[in-house]
């Protein structure tokens, strides 16, 4: 209980880099390098229905979750960037993916903080961090504190909340490790 307290605490500190200035570049087919030049993403319900697959929708929109060992990249072994399936901004780079064992695609850190909202959630009398697309608030997952060192977090994230764009020596803009 203390831990996700000071887990919950020192994510409120961080949210203060996850904010996304708004700027002149939208949002493109493919993943951009520079996530600080796009505009928040806002469209209805019926918008995101049209654009998005059932699953898609339901996890982004709905923050719902997929099965476990289900999802088409808890297995990808692949070099590249994993977007947001919303709205293409780039979330995690391959060189931070591990293997948890939790049947979801696993990160150490976001591919660049400022791509990543959080938010306390106590849904089904658990209390966790959600983590969310900060271009356009989809639903992308949790946060925990069991992950492997340097940075001891664990982003566990659904599929249907992610695109794939191979790409090779991808490296991670994030350099800071939050430990808690």
């Amino acid at each position: 209980m203390k831990r996700t307290l000071t887990v919950l605490l020192l994510l409120a500190l961080i949210i203060g880099c996850s904010a996304v200035p708004a700027g002149d570049t939208a949002a493109t087919n493919t993943p951009a390098q520079d996530s600080t030049a796009r505009k928040k993403v806002v469209k209805t319900n019926e918008e995101w229905r049209k654009q998005l697959t059932p699953m898609q929708y339901h996890v982004l929109r709905e923050k719902g979750t997929e099965r476990a060992f289900t999802g088409t990249y808890w297995n990808q072994h692949d070099e590249g960037v994993y977007a947001c399936a919303g709205c293409n901004t780039p979330l995690f780079g391959s060189d931070k993916k591990f293997d948890s064992g939790t049947g979801w695609p696993s990160y150490t850190v976001p591919y660049d903080s400022t791509c990543i909202g959080y938010h306390a959630d106590d849904s089904y009398g658990m209390k966790r961090v959600e983590v969310t697309c900060a271009v356009c608030d989809g639903h992308l997952g949790h946060v925990f504190d069991d992950g492997p060192s340097p940075s001891n977090l664990r982003y566990c994230i659904n599929s249907a909340a992610l695109t794939f764009a191979a790409q090779k020596g991808v490296r991670s803009q994030e350099q800071r490790y939050y430990k808690f």
